[in-house]
Parts: C-alpha cells; sequence; structure tokens
C-alpha cells in the first residue's frame, strides 16, 4: 500500500514541478497557486507513504537507497512549504520543486521492499540520529536554491537586464533573509545531528569518533557552514558571497549523503543501501 502512495506522490511532485515551471515563464499566480496545493497534496500524500511503510516496517523506514531519498524530498517539500508560508516566495517553488522531483525520480527507480533492520541499526538513537541530520540537509537544500535564485537576481541586476522576469524574482535583500533563515535552521539541527550520531557510536562501536567516512565528511560539511555563519555574524557577509557559499556546503552535504554513502567503504556503508 505505501508504493501505491509513493507512486500519487510521485504524479502530484510532477504536476506540481510542472506548474511551478509555467509560472516562472507566465508569472501568473493562479498558476504558483495551483502548483503549491499540487505540491502540498503530493506532500500529504508523501505523509502517508512514511506512515504506511513504518507500520508495515515496525521501525524507521530510513535504511536504504530508496527510502533515504525518498525521507530527503518529503523535509525539503515539507520545510519549502513551511518557508513559503513564512515568506510568500512563491518562485523558488520553481527551484525547490524540480529537485525535490528529481530525488523521488531517482529513489522511484530503485528496489521498495522493506528490508530487515540492521542489528546496528536496532537502537532509540537511530530515529533521532537520522531525523536531525535529514532536517539540518533539508534546510541546507533551502538556503542553496535561494543562493542560486539570489545569483540569477544579481546577475541580472548587475547587466541591467530589467524586465518581466527580473520582476518575478524577490527583492535581494528577501533571497538573503531566507537564505539566512534556512542556515539559523539547518545549523543547530545538523549539529544534534551530528551529536546524537557520536553518542550512538560510542555505544554501537565503543568510541565518539572512528574516522569513519561518514564521521569525517559529516564534520566538513558542519565546519563548512559554521565558517559560513561565522563570515555572517561577525564579519557582515551577505549577497554573492554568503550565497556561493550556501551552494557550496550544499555540494558538501551532497557527497555527504550520497557520495560517501555510495562509493566509500566504512560503518554507514551497509548492503542494504545498494540492493
Amino acid at each position: 500500500m505505501n508504493v501505491i502512495f509513493f507512486q500519487i506522490t510521485l504524479l502530484f511532485y510532477v504536476c506540481g514541478t510542472i506548474a511551478y515551471l509555467i509560472y516562472l515563464v507566465s508569472f501568473h499566480r493562479k498558476v504558483a497557486w495551483v502548483g503549491r496545493m499540487l505540491l502540498s497534496v503530493g506532500f500529504i500524500a508523501h505523509c502517508l507513504t512514511f506512515f504506511l511503510r513504518y507500520i508495515e516496517a515496525g521501525h524507521t523506514p530510513v535504511i536504504n537507497l530508496y527510502e533515504s531519498l525518498s525521507f530527503f524530498a518529503w523535509l525539503v517539500v515539507g520545510l519549502y512549504l513551511l518557508l513559503r508560508f513564512r515568506y510568500k516566495v512563491e518562485v523558488l517553488g520553481a527551484f525547490v520543486s524540480p529537485l525535490a522531483l528529481l530525488l523521488v525520480i531517482w529513489a522511484a527507480t530503485l528496489p521498495k521492499e522493506i528490508l530487515s533492520l540492521p542489528p546496528i541499526l536496532k537502537s532509540w538513537w537511530f530515529p533521532i540520529h537520522v531525523t536531525f541530520a535529514f532536517l539540518g540537509y533539508a534546510a541546507f537544500t533551502l538556503a542553496f536554491c535561494a543562493g542560486v535564485v539570489y545569483l540569477i537576481q544579481e546577475r541580472l541586476v548587475k547587466t541591467k537586464n530589467i524586465g518581466t522576469f527580473l520582476e518575478r524574482l524577490p527583492s535581494l535583500e528577501v533571497l538573503d533573509k531566507i537564505s539566512y533563515r534556512a542556515l539559523t535552521i539547518g545549523f543547530p539541527l545538523l549539529t544534534i545531528g551530528i551529536i546524537t550520531g557520536a553518542a550512538w557510536a560510542e555505544y554501537a562501536w565503543g568510541a565518539y569518533w572512528s574516522g569513519d567516512q561518514k564521521e569525517t565528511w559529516s564534520l566538513i560539511t558542519w565546519l563548512l557552514y559554521a565558517a559560513l555563519l561565522h563570515q555572517r555574524l561577525m564579519v557582515g557577509w551577505r549577497g554573492k558571497k554568503a550565497a556561493i557559499m550556501a551552494i557550496v556546503g550544499f555540494g558538501a552535504v551532497l557527497f555527504t549523503f550520497l557520495g560517501v554513502n555510495l562509493l566509500m567503504e566504512g560503518h554507514h556503508t551497509y548492503a542494504a543501501w545498494f540492493r
């Protein structure tokens, strides 16, 4: 049953993304409203997907690549909808929804059978660590999207390409504010994810730090965002530099999330990821 709701999720994400891209071209607010509604319905179906899979599996369903990609996309969409409610920035949906859709499409190509929980994951630390880490990743994804839109807007302003498309984009100040807010949300979440991961490692392997590739890259990612926040708060970084750093940081997020698990060996690489 959870697979059926996943397919419904995919359908609504596709339709929502198309609507948002049409809005980016036409700038009809009704089209943006349609896109948001379609994305919201897809998100509800996604919630049901995870709820049913949790019931069927008997554990938090984030143990293989299919589940992790789906979980990541779900959090990205959910945080975007919350962010949009606060800032009323429709155009960001045209950048967030395609990214979430790509994650869901990738997940749709993978096997969807429910796997048994590996012994090392049978711990109450597992859902806490995974949830906080992925929430941090999702917030950084929004910072990345805001950074991309900022660079587009900044380029149009610099070249004095004042036109209809420029008018559709939020002001540079609003985009910078959104990126900063996403960073201030994502950083403490990732910090908690790393701390709970260290506590779990001590419980499972007897050491808070083992030099595992996932641990190393998580620390690198954390340090990148710590440096960005430091520069913003203490040095006064704003605008283009901050946007570029948010994009670079997201590259580290993707490698930490996917590259390490798919390309490297370590405690965080399980056979289930490749099934």
